[in-house]
């Protein structure tokens, strides 16, 4: 049996369900995943989860540290060259190289744990610090590795990516945008290498039956943004926002389902801007519990400064909800602008207010069957947007099916047949 060590920077996490997701189908396929979680989750996270890791790297405990500092000793020459890397060689400070040097023990504290279960080869989800540790660990037990990249790991926090991408046996990577990112940025890495392996979300009959429908309207314009609370995401443009829209004395509402280290930040901003009554932060929000939100929204949001392609866009879509979000990194590829969704400038809240004062009218108009030709028309070109967004989903974006193919992707990468397959960028579907 097929024994492959699988890493993540954090797992469980409800934020990252393609991690579990990944795990289940690779053992469905008959693989045995020793899955494995740098850091502890959240009891919480933990308690939902049906997928627990076997091994937990930090908080280490004294006696690994010391086995890992002589494996490392030992087998110094396999990882001499990436302690060369950190030491003498790059644009890194100071303090990136002692935390690289820190990784490389936390590295060796892995292989130590790994030693004697046959692990055959090791993949690791994200290039954050879990990367680093990972490809330590397959030099120390003489093992291949490989590595999936999503958005900020590969936009934002790229630290010794170039070694690791010239370490790893395959790249996966999540959109077309990162591929081509990739390959132009680090010239030297073979284009064969780096594969788009899309992630995807359920599309069967519980989500095909929550699609929108006009109705008559009481109640405000609703905007509904889900993420983490995390800079990155950049809720506090919408906040601001929606205090330019109450400006303009409309009747809305703005739901933002998360939790982070940003909530007291934007606490702070809705009450600076009087949107207590406008505005609400709705803490985490359990998967089986987001269908009513859905069903409430008008327009899912999404105001990331760096995005992979977002999950909460393709559930949006896939129940047939308007949405609007910047056109950054791979998110064209599933949101194509008036005809699956709606896109703005980056960064533009002008641009993104019109938007929303755009989709509103529309809106409006639809559910109270608006008389004039020119609005009729506009707000049935909107049905036709909440349709091909379905379909797109269902198409280019189904879990169930991507998640066959990178199953079948996979083994074929760490077990190479003799026979070629053809088209192995399975997600490069025309859209």
């Amino acid at each position: 049996m097929l024994t492959v060590a699988y890493l993540a920077n954090e797992f469980p996490s409800a934020v990252e369900p393609y991690v579990v997701e990944e795990i289940e189908e690779l053992r469905r396929l008959g693989v045995r995943v020793i899955a494995g979680s740098v850091r502890k989750s959240a009891p919480d996270e933990a308690s939902r989860s049906k997928c627990e890791p076997q091994i937990v790297l930090r908080p280490p405990h004294g006696a690994i540290l010391l086995r890992a500092m002589w494996l490392c000793l030992r087998r110094m020459k396999l990882i001499r060259p990436l302690i060369s890397r950190v030491l003498f060689h790059g644009r890194e400070g100071p303090i990136k190289r002692m935390k690289a040097l820190a990784h490389t023990w936390l590295g060796g504290c892995y292989a130590v744990l790994l030693e004697g279960s046959g692990i055959e080869h090791i993949h690791v989800h994200h290039g954050y610090l879990g990367s680093w540790i990972a490809m330590v660990a397959a030099r120390l037990l003489s093992v291949e590795f490989s590595m999936t990249l999503h958005g900020s790991d590969l936009l934002l926090h790229a630290t010794y990516l170039d070694t690791k991408l010239a370490n790893c046996i395959f790249c996966l990577t999540v959109s077309e945008y990162n591929r081509n990112y990739i390959l132009e940025r680090y010239p030297t890495v073979e284009a064969e290498k780096v594969v788009v392996a899309r992630l995807g979300v359920e599309v069967g009959e519980p989500t095909a039956r929550v699609v929108a429908k006009p109705r008559m309207r009481s109640g405000p314009f609703t905007l509904l943004a889900v993420g983490r609370l995390h800079a990155v995401k950049d809720h506090a443009f919408l906040v601001r926002a929606c205090a330019d829209l109450q400006g303009r004395e409309l009747n809305f509402e703005c739901a933002i389902a998360g939790e982070g280290p940003e909530r007291r930040n934007l606490e702070s901003l809705i009450r600076q801007h009087g949107l207590e009554t406008r505005v609400t932060l709705l803490g985490h929000v359990a998967r089986e519990q987001m269908d009513s939100l859905y069903v409430r929204a008008d327009v899912v949001v999404l105001t990331s400064r760096s995005e992979g392609i977002p999950l909460v866009l393709m559930e949006a879509m896939a129940r047939g909800k308007i949405v609007l979000a910047p056109a950054i990194t791979g998110i064209p590829e599933l949101v194509i602008a008036g005809k699956t969704g709606f896109l703005y400038e980056a960064g533009s809240q002008d641009e993104f207010v019109d938007r929303l004062l755009l989709l509103r009218s529309l809106v409006l108009a639809a559910d109270h069957r608006e008389l004039d030709p020119c609005i009729r028309s506009a707000a049935r070109q909107l049905h036709w947007v909440q349709h091909a967004a379905r379909v797109q989903v269902r198409q280019n974006f189904n879990r169930s099916r991507n998640l066959e193919s990178f199953g079948e992707l996979f083994l074929r990468r760490i077990a190479p047949q003799t026979e070629s397959i053809p088209h192995e960028n399975f997600v490069l579907q025309q859209i």
